[in-house]
Formats: structure tokens, C-alpha cells, sequence
């Protein structure tokens, strides 16, 4: 049993090391030219908080791992050499809480400082944002520990007299306690009058989770449940408005000439925007043209992209059309996949936990039966599942993102992401993780039940007084389930269609 736990030790150190290097990998591909060779501390807070998330999103697995590691001990003390999987959850959760709310806040207004001050002045600024976001936060947290931050138990009160020891049993579900008379010794059949409630206070770690989780809660729903349908959707579709064919040089010509008055024209109107912001006119038409300007400069990029694609040049351009067409069926394939998985999920959300009681474990029997297959084959496939649903929350965000005049654009861009939006995108994948981890544990209660992630998301957390009602009621899974529904009808209609840029921006200079 303990070459079991330590081999868990080694799995867990090398999966580490492995994330870390991976998102290195993405910050260098992803990072724009002009970040090169500088913005050390935001790149350290973009590694740090994407190996964060991931590794929070891989220790449900590893959580249960963890529980079966002692599940055949044959002594006691097994389970004192497992991980101390609770501290460690706590710990990696109020490390993403500070991420969130102190270090990417004090970061983004580091990067997006004056240029011209001094490193110590845009030091000096961003810990001012910083510090009064701290005060506001511990104020609020405070006051609200302070006030509700206990948990209600339902406890049932079950009692039963004491006879002598019987020489036959007699128990039947007419008479299931000992004696004559009628006891309240099952839950089952005991009055509604044996319940009451048992109050505790939570500790203030716990409570600070609680709240980032629903935080996170608000924003999976509406990312997740538009995500979850448009994440494969998208591919599938991306597949189906694909170049047929290499156009012609003439043709070419004739759209790249288009495409470049399409890029005087918005550089102009950036110009014309510039000289706006210095004049101090920062109103609500000054705000909507720059959205309007950011969703036309998105689209024309989107517009060159697909031509370099209709018309490859150079030595190689047969081959260069050739993985396109790869690509695109590539595409076409993970959309089927993903519309399996997508299908999937939504089933099992609304037969195991809309549906009182559940007509199915489904996914959680799935599991099981993986792992009776392969230990780790269930686990592998648990994980899968839940990072699927992160990958879904962040594809939802970035088509939100490209439609509600409220939310900022920050595309992620193969070489060409600059470290605000690499910060801000980071932020959100934190923010979320621990919802649907959250969600998770609730989803998969079956396959994950008596893991320390239960404990903290499942009884703490659903129990806590003000924000059980959330979870008694279903509020996130409902949500869910109706824009994955709506995303849905929504790409059924229109997916197809090419968008086409709109030029709606109107200049008041």
C-alpha cells in the first residue's frame, strides 16, 4: 500500500513539471512580438496561473485516486500515508483567489501603465488599485463571515428501544425496529418532527472558496452553457464555410485590394479614435465605436487569414494547401467528437441531477466500468471530461466576448497575443476552474463520493447558509442546460453564415 501511495507522489510531481512546461510552451508561441524579451512578471503570472487551473482541474482525479489507495489497506493506519488531499485543495484555491482579485488586477495595470513613467511610478499606481481592491474585498469577506458564514446541516433524529438478544430476527419493512412499539429508528419512516438543524461556523478558507465559487458559478453558466454547444458546433461549421478551392491570381488581387481599403478605412478610424481619447472625450458613443472598431479589425484579420489560406504562395504552395485541407477535416472530426461529449454531458446533467430522483448514474457507471478495466482508465476518462468542460467555458467566452458590447475583446492569437489579454483570459480560466470542479463533484457525486473535494464542495458548500438555495434548486445546472439549448437552435440557424463586417462605427470628429 505504500509503494501504491508513493508511486501517487511521483505520478502527481511529474504531471506538474509537465504543465509547467506546457503552458511555457504556449506563452512563448502564444506572446506578441512586441512583449519579447520583457513583461517578465506578467508572463510568470500567466504561467503560474494557467499551471494553477490545470493542475486544480487534475486533482478531482487524483483525489480519487487518492481515496482508493487505502480502500483494500489491511491495517489501519493506511490512510494517514495517503495525500492530505483537503489541505491541498484549500491551499490551491485560496491561491487562486489571491491570483484573481490581487495579482492578475496588480499585473494588468502594471502592463497597461503609462509607457512614460518611470517603472517605480507604474509599480506605485498599480499597488494602489491593488491595495484599495484588497480593502474592498477583505471588507466585504469580513462582513459577510462575520454575519452568515456558518453552514445548516439537516440532521434527522432517530431513536429505538433495547430487548434482549433474540434467538430468530423478525425484522421486516412493517416492523423495522426491535420492540412492539413504533420507533423512529429508520430516516425512511421516522416524522418529519425528528428533524432539526445543526449549525456550525465554517472555517474562513472554506468560506472564501464558497464565495469565488459562486463568482465562478455565474460565469460558467452563461460560458459553459454557450460553450457546450458552440465548442464543437463551431469546428463542425468552421469545416463547412471552408475554401473549396484555390482562387485564381486575378481574384486574389481583386480581394487583397478590397481587404487593404478595408484596412485604411479602420486605420483612420483608429486615428480618429486616438485624437478622441487625448481630447478627454470618453463617453458612451466614444466606448461603442471602439467596440465597433475592435470587431472590425477581428473580422478583416479573420477576412486575410482565409484568403492566405484560398490562395497559398510560394515553393511549397501545393503542400501548404494540402495540410489546409488536413486541418479543416481535422476540425470536422474533433466537432463530431466534441458533439458526442457535448450530447453527453447535457444527458447527464438532466437524468442525474434535474431529475429527483436520478434515472441514472450514467457517466459515473461509465467510469466505474473503465476502471475495472484499467485502474486508471476511469480516471483518464474523468479527467478528459472535466477539461472538456473548461475548454468549453473558455470557447464560450471568446463568442460572448465578440457580441456583448459590455465584455472586452482579448482574442487568444497564435504569436500574436499581447500579455493583457493573456492576463485577462487567465483570470477567467481561474475564476471558472473552481466552479466546475464544483460541478464536477456534484456531477460525478457517484464515481468521486467520499473524497476531501466532497467534502468541501459537496456538504460545505451546499450547506452554507444564503447560498444553499443555489444549489437546492438547481439554479447553475438549469442556466446550463437552457443557453447549451438556445446556443444550439441558435448555430442550427445561423452557424452556417459567414459574418461579415458591419460598419456601424460612427465618428464624432
Amino acid at each position: 500500500m505504500g509503494d501504491f501511495n508513493l508511486a501517487l507522489v511521483i505520478v502527481a510531481v511529474v504531471v506538474c513539471v509537465i504543465v509547467f512546461l506546457v503552458n511555457v510552451y504556449l506563452l512563448v508561441n502564444y506572446q506578441h512580438p512586441d512583449d519579447a524579451n520583457q513583461a517578465y512578471f506578467p508572463k510568470f503570472v500567466v504561467v503560474l496561473g494557467l499551471s494553477v487551473a490545470a493542475i486544480s482541474i487534475l486533482m478531482l482525479p487524483a483525489d480519487v485516486a487518492n481515496r482508493q489507495a487505502c480502500r483494500h489497506a489491511i491495517y489501519n493506519g493506511a490512510c494517514s500515508l495517503t495525500l492530505p488531499m483537503k489541505d491541498l485543495w484549500l491551499a490551491v484555491y485560496i491561491l487562486d483567489a489571491v491570483l484573481v482579485f490581487f495579482v492578475i488586477p496588480f499585473a494588468m495595470f502594471f502592463y497597461e501603465g503609462d509607457q512614460d513613467k518611470s517603472v517605480g511610478k507604474r509599480i506605485k499606481s498599480a499597488l494602489m488599485w491593488m491595495v484599495t481592491t484588497a480593502i474592498v474585498c477583505a471588507l466585504v469577506l469580513g462582513i459577510l463571515y462575520g454575519l452568515v458564514g456558518k453552514v445548516d446541516f439537516t440532521i434527522r433524529h432517530l431513536s429505538s428501544s433495547t430487548t434482549s438478544f433474540p434467538s430468530t430476527w423478525t425484522f421486516s419493512s412493517g416492523q423495522p425496529c426491535i420492540g412492539s412499539d413504533a420507533h423512529q429508528c429508520s430516516a425512511f419512516s421516522a416524522s418529519p418532527s425528528s428533524e432539526k438543524t445543526w449549525t456550525m461556523r465554517t472555517t474562513f478558507p472554506e468560506y472564501v472558496v464558497a464565495l469565488a465559487t459562486i463568482v465562478g458559478s455565474v460565469l460558467f453558466a452563461i460560458f459553459g452553457g454557450v460553450g457546450i454547444a458552440c465548442l464543437p458546433l463551431g469546428l463542425i461549421f468552421s469545416f463547412i464555410r471552408r475554401p473549396k478551392a484555390v482562387i485564381t491570381r486575378s481574384q486574389y488581387i481583386k480581394e487583397a485590394t478590397e481587404l487593404g481599403k478595408k484596412a485604411r478605412e479602420l486605420k483612420k478610424a483608429a486615428e480618429a479614435l486616438h485624437q478622441e481619447e487625448r481630447s478627454g472625450s470618453k463617453g458612451r458613443k466614444f466606448r461603442k465605436n471602439v467596440k465597433e472598431v475592435e470587431k472590425e479589425l477581428f473580422q478583416l484579420e479573420e477576412d486575410v487569414k482565409l484568403l492566405e489560406e484560398m490562395y497559398p504562395q510560394g515553393e511549397k504552395a501545393e503542400t501548404t494547401w494540402a495540410l489546409t485541407v488536413l486541418g479543416y477535416l481535422a476540425k470536422f472530426v474533433l466537432g463530431i467528437l466534441g458533439l458526442i461529449v457535448s450530447v453527453a454531458w447535457v444527458t447527464h446533467i438532466i437524468i442525474y441531477l434535474l431529475i429527483d430522483p436520478p434515472l441514472s448514474p450514467f457517466l459515473n457507471e461509465v467510469f466505474i466500468k473503465l476502471d475495472d478495466v484499467w485502474g486508471l482508465l476511469g480516471t483518464a476518462a474523468f479527467a478528459f471530461f472535466c477539461f472538456y468542460l473548461l475548454l468549453a467555458v473558455i470557447a464560450g467566452a471568446m463568442m460572448l466576448g465578440l457580441r456583448l458590447v459590455f465584455i472586452t475583446i482579448h482574442p487568444m492569437k497564435w504569436g500574436g497575443t499581447l500579455m493583457n489579454s493573456f492576463l485577462f483570459n487567465v483570470g477567467l480560466i481561474l475564476l471558472c476552474s473552481i466552479s466546475v470542479i464544483q460541478f464536477c463533484s456534484t456531477a460525478f457525486a457517484y464515481y468521486a463520493q467520499a473524497t476531501a473535494a466532497q467534502e468541501i464542495f459537496g456538504h460545505t458548500l451546499e450547506s452554507l447558509r444564503g447560498i444553499k438555495y443555489l444549489y437546492k434548486y438547481n439554479v447553475f445546472q438549469i442556466a446550463f442546460v437552457v443557453l447549451a439549448g438556445l446556443t444550439f437552435v441558435y448555430y442550427a440557424a445561423f452557424g452556417w453564415r459567414r459574418k461579415k463586417p458591419s460598419g456601424r462605427f460612427q465618428l464624432s470628429t
